[in-house]
């Protein structure tokens, strides 16, 4: 059974840092392309990061693009983001996804394995 479990979430001021991690167990991670999604309050869920199985591919939202980013440590089945110069408009709870594709994909609804999220509030 795959588990996906996010860390990492709290309370920061604009401008600040954060790092979040998703640990992964139950499937060959090397296997599957890892994305972080987040969703705000009243809003969908939307795509952040993804990162390709070896990590040497990513890709970014171009509201983050520049601020985040998204690694991975295959052998610690391990995905990251770290995420700098937050913005208020950042505030969400951040999901993790993993795909069984080499490059994965920028929507939720092709990613049938999640984390349960953990909290990110930017405070201005």
């Amino acid at each position: 059974q795959v588990q996906l479990v996010e860390s990492g979430g709290g309370l920061v001021q604009a401008g600040g840092s954060l790092r979040l991690s998703c640990a992964a167990s139950g499937l060959s991670f090397s296997n599957y392309a890892m994305a972080w999604f987040r969703q705000g309050s009243g809003k969908e869920r939307e795509f952040v990061a993804r990162a390709s199985r070896t990590g040497g591919s990513t890709i970014y939202a171009e509201s983050v693009k520049g601020r985040f980013t998204i690694s991975r440590d295959n052998a610690k089945s391990m995905v990251y983001l770290q995420m700098n110069s937050l913005k208020p408009e950042d505030t969400a709870v951040y999901y993790c996804a993993a795909r069984n594709t080499q490059f994965g994909s920028g929507s939720p609804r092709d990613y049938s394995n999640w984390g349960q999220g953990t909290q990110v509030t930017v405070s201005s």
